[in-house]
C-alpha cells in the first residue's frame, strides 16, 4: 500500500513527533487540535496491528460531530476493512480499531484495554474518566494518551499540565491560535474587538484563567465612559428589548433599548412569587402603544408558570402581542457569562452595554454574584443570578459572539 503523508505546522509536529507516552498540548481556537488528534489516531492504528485506540470527547455527541466527519475524510478508503456508523468504529486491515466515545458517561468506557487514547478538550471532561476508567486502561498494554485541549480556568486540566512538568515519560506543550499558523493576525485582532479580555486569553492565548471570585468580573460600577452605567433613557418610538427569565420567586426582567451599537438598559422589574401574566401586565402599563420584543429563557416554550393547561409562558407572550426571540435549545452558562462580560468590556476596551443608575437590583447583582469555589458555575444560593440571567438572554440574543509547516507519513498496513 502507497504513503499517505499529510501536512501539520511546526507546532502540530512537534506533539506528533514526541516519543513521549503521555503528550499534553494545551493550545488557543482553531489551531487544529481536531486534524491532530485524528492524524494521531490513524498513526497509532496503522503502525500497531490488532491495537485498540480510542477519541474521547466530553459528550458522545461531541465525539460525533467534532471527530467522525474528519476521520472518515482523512481515512484512505484502502485503509477500512469495516465501518460502523452506529458505534462510530472503524476497523483497519490490519485488524486494529479506532473508535470514537463520550465522557458524560465514564462507566460507559469501561472494559477493553486501550493502545492509545486521544482525550480531546480534556479540561472540559470529568477528572474521573481519566483516572478511574481510561488510565488502568492504559496498563496492560502499556498504552499511550495525548490531551489536547483549550485551558477551562484552573481545573484539574491545570493541575495535571503543571506536574506533568516534572514528571519522566510526560511532555507538555502551550500554543497560542497565532502559533497554531491557522489563523491570521488580523482574524485574531478580530476577535480582541469582540471578546473580553479573560475570554480572549483563555481562547486565543490558551491561557489558564482563573474562576474565582465575581462572575460579571468585566462590569464597572463606575459612571461611563470609564465604567458601564450612565444615565441612559428610554428612545422614543424604539422597540423595548424585554430580557426575561422565568423564575417564580422572583420573576425578572430587564428593559433596554438599541442606541447604535450599544444596548442601553433603562430598566428592571422583580415580581416576587410573580407569573408571566403579571410580567405582561407590567410591561403593557410601562410601555403601552410600543414594540416589545422579549428574549426569554428558552424553557419557557415548554414551561408553565402562571399558564391555563395548555398554554406556556412562550404562549402567554405572545397572546399579548409581543415578539418572543429565542433559540430552540437553552444557552450554555459559559456562552451566556462571556456574552455578558464581552459587552461590558471587551479586550481592546470597547463597551457595548450601559446601564441606567437606577436599575439598583441589576447593578448589585452584577457586582455580587460569584462562581461556586473550586467550580466554575456561578454561586445561585444568593439569588442574584435571575435579574443577570435576563440580561444574558437579551444580549445573546442582541450581541452574539461570534495556525513553519511539517509533514508526516503514515504507513501502509
Amino acid at each position: 500500500m502507497t504513503e499517505y503523508r499529510h501536512r501539520l505546522t511546526q507546532p502540530q509536529a512537534n506533539v506528533f513527533r514526541s516519543p513521549a507516552r503521555f503528550r499534553l498540548l494545551n493550545a488557543g481556537r482553531r489551531f487544529g487540535k481536531t486534524h491532530l488528534a485524528v492524524l494521531e489516531l490513524i498513526n497509532a492504528a496503522v503502525n500497531k496491528p490488532e491495537s485498540v485506540n480510542w477519541y474521547v470527547a466530553p459528550t458522545y455527541r461531541q465525539a460525533e460531530q467534532i471527530a467522525w466527519a474528519k476521520l472518515k475524510a482523512l481515512l484512505p478508503p484502502e485503509y477500512i476493512s469495516k465501518k460502523d456508523e452506529g458505534d462510530l468504529s472503524i476497523i483497519l486491515p490490519n485488524k486494529s480499531i479506532i473508535a470514537l466515545r463520550g465522557a458524560d458517561n465514564p462507566d460507559s468506557l469501561r472494559g477493553p484495554g486501550l493502545d492509545f487514547v486521544v482525550f480531546d478538550e480534556a479540561a472540559f471532561q470529568k477528572q474521573e474518566a481519566w483516572t478511574e476508567v481510561i488510565r488502568p486502561s492504559l496498563s496492560d498494554k502499556l498504552g499511550r494518551a495525548l490531551f489536547i485541549s483549550t485551558p477551562s480556568g484552573y481545573n484539574w486540566f491545570y493541575d495535571l499540565f503543571s506536574a506533568a512538568q516534572g514528571w519522566a515519560d510526560w511532555k507538555t506543550w502551550q500554543y497560542t491560535t497565532l502559533e497554531g499558523g491557522h489563523v491570521p493576525l488580523s482574524e485574531i485582532e478580530s476577535a480582541r474587538s469582540e471578546l473580553d479580555k479573560r475570554t480572549f486569553r483563555q481562547e486565543y492565548e490558551a491561557s489558564f484563567e482563573s474562576l474565582a471570585g465575581r462572575v460579571y468580573y468585566a462590569f464597572d460600577r463606575r459612571q461611563y465612559p470609564q465604567g458601564n452605567v450612565s444615565d441612559v433613557k428610554d428612545i422614543p418610538g424604539a422597540p423595548i428589548l424585554v430580557g426575561m427569565d422565568f423564575n417564580i420567586n422572583p420573576m425578572s426582567a430587564v428593559f433596554a433599548v438599541r442606541a447604535g451599537g450599544q444596548i442601553h438598559v433603562i430598566g428592571e422589574a422583580t415580581i416576587d412569587n410573580g407569573n408571566t401574566d403579571e410580567m405582561v401586565k407590567l410591561i403593557k402599563s410601562r410601555y403601552p402603544g410600543r414594540t416589545i420584543k422579549v428574549y426569554p429563557d428558552p424553557t419557557g416554550n415548554s414551561r408553565k408558570t402562571s399558564a391555563p393547561v395548555g398554554q406556556t409562558d412562550f404562549t402567554i407572550l405572545r397572546r399579548a402581542g409581543f415578539q418572543v426571540l429565542a433559540p430552540s435549545h437553552p444557552y450554555s452558562v459559559v456562552d451566556k457569562i462571556n456574552t455578558v462580560n464581552t459587552g461590558f468590556c471587551t479586550a481592546s476596551g470597547d463597551k457595548r452595554v450601559l446601564i441606567n443608575h437606577t436599575c439598583k437590583q441589576l447593578i448589585m447583582a452584577l457586582d455580587g454574584l460569584t462562581y461556586v469555589d473550586g467550580t466554575n458555575e456561578p454561586d445561585k444560593s444568593s439569588g442574584l443570578d435571575h435579574i443577570t440571567d435576563a440580561l444574558g438572554y437579551l444580549l445573546l440574543w442582541e450581541l452574539p459572539l461570534r495556525g513553519k509547516s511539517g509533514a508526516i507519513t503514515l504507513g501502509a498496513l
